[in-house]
């Protein structure tokens, strides 16, 4: 609709939609949906590309001595059948065409980390995160899938800047720990890997399609164990390659 109206004003002529869509097709191009990113101001574009420069000399081997963690939300997909139907002239307006949807469905925050060695510990998330509930899930669960993984070699724990992890009282934990901190640029969940591995899980949940909170959370454990570690050494693999991208794209949001 938007090449359609310029085309318009441009060519001063009436034109139609299935103009472009033929058009289109003859030059063999085809009409995706857009890849959701993150908006990024100017300051974060420069301090993503002045990062990924710091970095650009790590070799494969130094990536795989990091410890991913993030956090990610799951929701109980209730009715969310996607975003386009077929349909004939008389079942457009047949319930079992509709999207439907619910105000507030039933969720889980889950936090979870991973590295080339596999995947370490699966936390869910109850009631509010603070600074304090953060260093909990440390010590129960990054503290044991460190030595699991690692068996007692050095290793640099990678975790963003939200506001429980960049607290004072969780440096001064992760200091005392001993923890090396890999310094993370704001807004750059595109530079992790274990952002790919949320969206394989995500992917099969909606496969699955769990009905109730307890099945969604038995999948997703299901799920996360069943990631294979060759697919964990090609996402760690891939981490310079996301680098260059961000030096070539000037700190701007990658493909990844």
């Amino acid at each position: 609709m938007e090449i359609t109206s310029w085309a318009q004003e441009y060519f001063q002529k009436t034109l139609l939609e299935n103009t472009f869509h033929r058009a289109i097709h003859r030059c063999r191009l085809k009409l995706y949906r857009s890849k959701k990113k993150q908006y990024l101001n100017m300051i974060q574009k420069r301090r993503r590309f002045l990062w990924a420069k710091a970095h650009l000399k790590w070799t494969v081997a130094k990536w795989k001595t990091v410890l991913w963690s993030d956090k990610s939300k799951f929701e109980v997909l209730f009715g969310k059948l996607g975003c386009h139907v077929i349909w004939t002239k008389e079942d457009k307006d047949n319930p079992s065409c509709y999207q439907r949807s619910v105000q507030k469905p039933a969720s889980l925050m889950v936090w979870g980390c991973m590295s080339v060695c596999g995947m370490g510990s699966l936390h869910i998330w109850k009631g509010s995160i603070n600074a304090e509930r953060y260093i909990q899930v440390l010590e129960q669960h990054m503290l044991p899938s460190r030595r699991r993984l690692f068996q007692g070699r050095p290793c640099i724990f990678q975790h963003d800047n939200a506001r429980p992890h960049t607290a004072s009282i969780t440096t001064s934990w992760l200091r005392r720990r001993r923890i090396r901190v890999l310094k993370w640029p704001a807004c750059s969940p595109d530079l992790s890997p274990r952002e790919n591995i949320w969206r394989i899980i995500k992917r099969k949940m909606r496969q699955r399609r769990p009905k109730t909170v307890e099945q969604l959370e038995a999948c997703t454990r299901q799920e996360w164990d069943n990631i294979p570690i060759p697919k964990l050494e090609q996402l760690v693999s891939s981490v310079p390659r996301r680098l260059q991208t961000v030096i070539k794209r000037r700190g701007d949001a990658t493909q990844w």
